[in-house]
């Protein structure tokens, strides 16, 4: 158990660079003020990059659950 703060840290900093990585793409898209729309391309290319991550983080949790 004393391992897994370790990787909670880890995951805690990755969280916080994916929300500032969004923030300054939402930032250059005001900047220039383009309207910030998510149509169906958009989708398409993030549920395929999200969805691997989120079934691993399930998976990893239910097995470490089980240990």
């Amino acid at each position: 158990m004393r391992g897994d703060s370790a990787y909670a840290i880890f995951i805690g900093f990755g969280v916080i660079w994916v929300a500032i990585g969004i923030a300054a793409v939402i930032a250059l898209l005001k900047a220039d003020n383009q309207p910030i729309r998510i149509g169906k391309w958009g989708l398409l290319v993030a549920i395929p990059s999200f969805l691997p991550i989120l079934i691993a983080l399930i998976v990893g949790a239910i097995l470490s659950r089980q240990m």
